[in-house]
C-alpha cells in the first residue's frame, strides 16, 4: 500500500486528492496548518475524513513539522502554499517564507539520506510563465510581456510581438516555454518547481511537477478575497452585487474542474512515471471574463449590474491557456468535464454554502490594492 503524504490537504484540492487516494487504496496523511484566509474557522478535516485520515497539525516552514509527517511517507503531494497573485505583491517575505523556505525545509530533510520517499508530486502552477505564448503572424509563436501600465491605461490591454510590436492572438502554452512570472506568487511556484526538479534529481526521486490553469469546482473557499475569480463573482451575483471586470473584458483564463485536476494529481501519485517533469494540467479551451460573469450572473438570475472598469492590476496576466500535449503524453490525461457542466456544479454548491458576507472581503481587498498602488484604471 503506497503511503501518501499530503501537504495543505485540509484545503479545496487536498480534500478531493485524499477521497480519490483513498479509493485508490492509498494510506493517507494530511499536514495542514489551518490557515485562517483558506479555512476560516474551521480547524478540522471534513466530516468524512475527520476519523479516517490522520491530520498532523503544522505548518511546512517548521522543522519538526516535517520531521514528523515524512515519517514512513512513500510519496509526498505538496500542495501546502501560499496563492493569490495580488496578496503576493505586498505580502512578499511571507511568500518567500512559506512558497519557497517551507519546500527548501523539506529537502534540506530529503538530503540527509535517511528517507523512505520514493516520489513527489508538487503543486506548480501557470503563474511560472507569465503571459505565456502568443501567436505573431510574422514571426510565428512568441512570448511576450505584460503591456506596461502607461498602455493598460490608454486601453491598450494585448502584449505585443517582443520582436515587431505587432499584433499577437493568444495561443497555447507548452511546458517549453520561458518562465517570466508577472507576480511574485509566479515567481514562488518557479522557485518551488525548480527546487523539487532539481533535488529530485540529485537524490533520484521521480518527481512530477503539475502547472495548474485555474482550478474550480466544489469546495473552494469562498472566504478568500484574494483567490478565485469564479469564487468571487458568484458572490457578488448572490447578493446582486455589481460585478465589476478588470480591463475590457475580454482577458481570458483556461478553467479546469477539480475532478479532472484530481485525477491528473492521484494519477502522478499511482502511476511509475520515472524522472522528473513539469507537466501542464487545464482544460485546453479559454474563456473570457466577462463571459465567466454573465453565465454566473444569469445563474443567479440576473440580479447584478455587470461593468467593464478598464481598471487592472499589477502581477495580472492577458490570457492563460495550456498546451495539453505532454499531459497527453505522459499521464494520457483528457479533461472530461465541460466548463458549463462544472459551472453549474459549482455554482449550485456555492448558493448553499455561502456565509453571506463573503462580497464584503472582495470589496475590502480591492481598497487595499489600490491603497498599495496595485490596483490602477
Amino acid at each position: 500500500m503506497k503511503k501518501v503524504l499530503i501537504t495543505g490537504g485540509a484545503g479545496f484540492l487536498g480534500t478531493h486528492l485524499t477521497r480519490e487516494l483513498l479509493r485508490r487504496s492509498c494510506e493517507v496523511t494530511i499536514l495542514d496548518d489551518f490557515s485562517p484566509q483558506v479555512h476560516g474557522t474551521r480547524q478540522t478535516l471534513a466530516d468524512d475524513l475527520r476519523n479516517t485520515v490522520p491530520l498532523i497539525q503544522g505548518d511546512v516552514r517548521e522543522r519538526d513539522a516535517w520531521e514528523e509527517a515524512l515519517d514512513g511517507q512513500s510519496c509526498i503531494v505538496h500542495l501546502a502554499a501560499e496563492t493569490g497573485t495580488g496578496r503576493s505583491m505586498y505580502d512578499v517575505a511571507h511568500y518567500e517564507q512559506v512558497n519557497i523556505g517551507g519546500t527548501a525545509q523539506l529537502y534540506d530533510l530529503l538530503a540527509q539520506g535517511e528517507s523512505t520517499v520514493e516520489r513527489i508530486v508538487l503543486a506548480s502552477s501557470r503563474a511560472v510563465y507569465g503571459e505565456g505564448a502568443y501567436q505573431c503572424a510574422t514571426h510565428g509563436l512568441v512570448y511576450p510581456a505584460s503591456q506596461p501600465a502607461d498602455a493598460m491605461l490608454a486601453g491598450r490591454f494585448d502584449p505585443v510581438c517582443p520582436t515587431c510590436s505587432g499584433i499577437c492572438t493568444p495561443a497555447a502554452t507548452p511546458e517549453s516555454a520561458p518562465m517570466r512570472p508577472a507576480s511574485f506568487y509566479g515567481l514562488t511556484k518557479q522557485m518551488q518547481e525548480q527546487t523539487a526538479l532539481l533535488f529530485g534529481g540529485v537524490l533520484n526521486i521521480p518527481t512530477v511537477a503539475l502547472r495548474y490553469q485555474n482550478v474550480y469546482g466544489p469546495g473552494q473557499s469562498l472566504e478568500n478575497p484574494y483567490t478565485g475569480i469564479l469564487a468571487i463573482f458568484s458572490n457578488l451575483a448572490r447578493a446582486g452585487a455589481p460585478i465589476e471586470v478588470f480591463e475590457d473584458g475580454n482577458e481570458s483564463r483556461d478553467f479546469v474542474f477539480i475532478d479532472d485536476a484530481v485525477r491528473a494529481t492521484a494519477d502522478s501519485v499511482t502511476n511509475d512515471l520515472q524522472g522528473q517533469h513539469a507537466i501542464n494540467i487545464g482544460s485546453g479551451t479559454r474563456t473570457s471574463l466577462l463571459e465567466i460573469a454573465n453565465a454566473i450572473n444569469t445563474f443567479y438570475g440576473g440580479k447584478s449590474e455587470l461593468r467593464i472598469t478598464g481598471a487592472f492590476r499589477k502581477g495580472d496576466i492577458r490570457h492563460a491557456l495550456a498546451d495539453l500535449t505532454l499531459a497527453r503524453d505522459l499521464l494520457a490525461y483528457e479533461p472530461r468535464i465541460s466548463l458549463s457542466d462544472g459551472l453549474d456544479s459549482f455554482l449550485a454548491w456555492a448558493a448553499a454554502h455561502a456565509s453571506g458576507h463573503d462580497a464584503e472581503a472582495h470589496t475590502r481587498s480591492l481598497t487595499e490594492m489600490r491603497e498599495r498602488g496595485l490596483l490602477h484604471g
